[in-house]
């Protein structure tokens, strides 16, 4: 019934434009705006658009709500670290000094940042 459906995904935040600084200067995405909705839409190299939105009450997502994959997780999180992201520490996964899991037995290398607005994000080695 979907399975020829291009499916897309949106998220709040509570700063349109922190966040469109962050995701178009800091993380180097294609941001067009929708002026008319206050929204803007990251646009993905496979054509998929994801949509932010403002939410004055925005709680961000306790969950990773986007992920980037890359094929070097450490070059990217040292590029992104240059740039000011700060990387998450979650000793339950064994994250190194830079926030890096690269743990078979838990999939892909991966490491989690946040947003502006506190939403959760990842770069993983593209598999």
């Amino acid at each position: 019934m979907l399975e020829n459906s291009k499916a897309s995904s949106s998220f709040s935040v509570n700063d349109i434009e922190k966040a469109k600084q962050f995701y178009k200067d800091t993380l180097g995405l294609k941001v067009s705006e929708n002026n008319e909705m206050k929204m803007l839409n990251l646009n993905i190299n496979d054509g998929n658009r994801i949509m932010i939105y403002p939410k004055p009450d925005h709680q961000p997502a306790s969950f990773t709500v986007l992920n980037f994959p890359v094929s070097d997780v450490e070059k990217t999180v040292d590029e992104l670290t240059a740039k000011g992201v700060k990387f998450e520490q979650y000793p339950q996964f064994g994250t190194n000094a830079k926030g890096i899991v690269n743990d078979p037995k838990m999939g892909p290398k991966i490491a989690w940042f946040k947003d502006p607005a506190g939403n959760v994000l990842s770069v993983l080695e593209a598999q």
